[in-house]
């Protein structure tokens, strides 16, 4: 038997219970993890209040995690016992331990930390294919990332930087301001206190961003289209404060014949090769740090308390649970 944090009916942070579960070995192919760490991502509030639909109820929620291997199935050649690891897997995170396909695990190099590698996995490789693949970002770029201060929006800053492209954010406060700044956004606009389409406008004169990566969603439409240049992009891949309802298309002629689209890192890591290629590129930026993952620790008994802060957007960085 181990804990685990389960949800039998969708709704508010209380409907997360710890509770003891039986695992089931792992099958051909498969792979059982004792966790060290689990990621926590905003998906996570998704599937918690229903905004994603889970398979079946009960469920337990999360998305990634890093740990050690404890027991291998038959057919797995790749790794060992004692291998440490981390993962991304469709729910079933948030427990002590759970059974992973092989195909889907990241080694993890001694000079990561398992709090490092689960907290750096789902947000970094969305990093990698947002700005590697859907918007290949180049030197002289100007890119405008909404949430800089997020845990996504750190990593975001830090690379686009890397990267050479002058970089924009938007942020709650003036302490993620800082953050924001320390991660590489040159320019930080403060949402709550500014019009954040009139101040872009004054910080490029005019000449508007290549790329707005927007993970906020309901709250930045369509003003976010305002912030892009002729024949730049949108890319939405998040909704925070709700998701952006069905548009008229002629919106995107009207601002300058614009691309829009609303990637998923499932479809960029559908092929294990894949995978493994966008997780290279990832480890190699966190090691030579180039990308530094910002993240707070939490006990697992916690989890009530750390959905809350998620959802008032009191956090920053990443939150890692301790199982």
């Amino acid at each position: 038997m181990i804990r685990a944090v389960r949800v039998h009916e969708v709704g508010s942070p209380e409907v997360m219970r710890i509770e003891a579960i039986e695992l089931l070995a792992p099958k051909a192919g498969e792979v059982l993890v004792r966790n060290h760490a689990i990621g926590v991502n905003y998906i996570d509030v998704y599937f918690r209040t229903g905004h994603y639909a889970a398979p079946q109820t009960p469920f337990v929620p999360g998305n990634e995690a890093a740990g050690e291997i404890v027991e291998l199935g038959k057919g797995v050649k790749r790794f060992k016992v004692g291998d440490r690891v981390a993962y991304l897997a469709n729910l079933g995170c948030y427990a002590e331990a759970r059974v992973v396909p092989a195909e889907r695990l990241i080694a993890l190099p001694k000079s990561i930390s398992y709090e490092t590698g689960a907290a750096m996995l789902l947000k970094g490789l969305t990093a990698q294919y947002l700005l590697r693949q859907t918007y290949k970002v180049r030197k002289g770029d100007r890119v405008f990332v909404h949430a800089a201060a997020g845990g996504m929006g750190l990593i975001l800053c830090q690379w686009a930087n890397a990267l050479g492209a002058r970089v924009i954010g938007t942020v709650g406060s003036a302490e993620k301001a800082k953050l924001a700044k320390q991660a590489g956004a040159g320019d930080v606009i403060l949402y709550r206190e500014e019009d954040f389409v009139a101040r872009l406008k004054a910080i490029t004169k005019g000449k508007l961003c290549d790329v707005v990566y927007d993970g906020v969603g309901k709250a930045t439409f369509p003003a976010s289209l305002d912030c892009i240049r002729p024949l730049g992009m949108f890319v939405s891949f998040g909704s925070a404060s709700g998701p952006v309802e069905a548009f008229d298309l002629r919106l995107l002629t009207q601002k300058g014949s614009l691309y829009a689209t609303r990637p998923t890192l499932n479809t960029y890591t559908a092929d294990p090769e894949d995978l493994q290629k966008m997780a290279r590129d990832l480890i190699r930026v966190v090691k030579n740090g180039t990308v530094k993952i910002a993240l707070t620790t939490r006990p697992l008994k916690d989890v009530i308390a750390v959905h809350r802060a998620l959802e008032a957007r009191q956090t920053t960085g990443s939150i890692v649970l301790i199982p």
